[in-house]
C-alpha cells in the first residue's frame, strides 16, 4: 500500500502555508545564510523540514526520512537508501536562492521511495498554489486534471527545453554540449528543479538536461514525468535510480526516440 496522496498533499500545502509564504519576502538578514561556497538556506528551508519529517514517518511505520537539510548536516543520513525498505525524500524549499531574492520559483518536493525506486511524488508551487502528484502505474495529475508531456516534434532542432552545464568532474562532456547549444531551442533555467519539473510535465517545454542528481531534486520528478508520458535516462543510458548520485548527466525528454536523437545531437554520436 502507498502513503494516501491527497492527505501527503495537504501536509505539504498546510506546511508550505505557514512556513514558507509568511516569510518570503520578508526574511531578516540573520536569516540567510550559506551551508557550502553559493548554497543558501533559509529559516524557511529549516522549518519546513522540521515540520514534514515526523508528519511523513508518522503516516508510514518505520518508514526512514531523508531531508536535504538533514543531509546537509549529516551526510551519513543517505546510507539510509541501503538501510530502509520504504524512505520519504524531502526538498524542503528547492530553489532557495530564487526565495531570498525575492523571486517567486521554487517549490516543496516530496518522494516516497520503496525498494530504491520511487513509487510517488509530490511537486508544490506554493506562489501558484499548485500541487502536482504522481503514484507509479497511476499516471501524474494536478487536481483532477491528469497530465501529458509535450509531443516531440519531428526533428531535435524544435526541441525546447533547458541545459544545465555544470558537469562536476566531467568538464570535457560540458563543453561538448554548450558548444551544441544553440542546435536546440535552449530556455533559461529556472534555478529550481521543481520548476522545470512542472514545465516539462504541464507541456511548456520538451526536454530538461540536469547535472546536479541529488535525490530531493530529482526522485518525485522522474516519476511525475514518467506518469505523464515521458522518458527519462542518464547520458550513458541507464535508468534513474534515486540513490545514483554520480552519473554525468539526466535527461529528460517526450519519448525514447527523441531521447536517443538528442543525446545523440549534444554528444555528437
Amino acid at each position: 500500500m502507498l502513503p494516501d496522496i491527497q492527505t501527503v498533499t495537504r501536509l505539504i500545502e498546510e506546511v508550505a502555508a505557514t512556513e514558507i509564504l509568511p516569510r518570503f519576502n520578508r526574511l531578516a538578514a540573520g536569516e540567510v545564510r550559506e551551508k557550502g561556497p553559493g548554497d543558501l538556506v533559509t529559516v524557511a528551508d529549516e522549518a519546513v523540514e522540521a515540520r514534514l519529517t515526523p508528519l511523513l514517518a508518522a503516516l508510514v511505520p518505520g518508514s526512514a526520512v531523508i531531508g536535504e537539510e538533514a543531509a546537509a548536516a549529516d551526510p551519513a543520513i543517505l546510507a539510509q537508501f541501503s538501510r530502509q525498505r520504504e524512505v520519504w525524500v524531502i526538498d524542503p524549499l528547492d530553489g532557495t536562492s530564487n526565495f531570498a531574492e525575492g523571486r517567486p520559483v521554487f517549490a516543496v518536493i516530496v518522494a516516497f521511495v520503496r525498494d530504491g525506486r520511487t513509487v510517488a511524488g509530490w511537486i508544490h508551487d506554493p506562489i501558484g498554489a499548485v500541487t502536482v502528484t504522481a503514484a507509479a502505474g497511476e499516471g501524474a495529475w494536478c487536481g483532477d486534471r491528469r497530465l501529458t508531456v509535450a509531443a516531440a516534434p519531428a526533428v531535435p532542432a524544435e526541441m525546447t527545453g533547458t541545459l544545465l552545464a555544470g558537469f562536476f568532474g566531467a568538464p570535457d562532456l560540458g563543453r561538448r554540449i554548450q558548444a551544441r547549444r544553440d542546435q536546440v531551442r535552449a530556455q533559461r533555467s529556472l534555478r529550481c528543479a521543481g520548476q522545470e519539473y512542472l514545465r516539462l510535465v504541464e507541456g511548456r517545454m520538451h526536454f530538461t538536461l540536469f547535472t546536479r542528481l541529488m535525490p530531493w531534486d530529482h526522485a518525485a520528478g522522474v516519476l511525475i514525468h514518467a506518469e505523464a508520458g515521458g522518458h527519462s535516462a542518464y547520458l550513458d543510458g541507464g535508468g534513474y535510480r534515486p540513490a545514483q548520485f554520480d552519473a554525468p548527466g539526466l535527461l529528460l525528454t517526450p519519448d525514447p526516440a527523441s531521447w536517443q536523437a538528442l543525446r545523440d545531437l549534444l554528444l555528437g554520436d
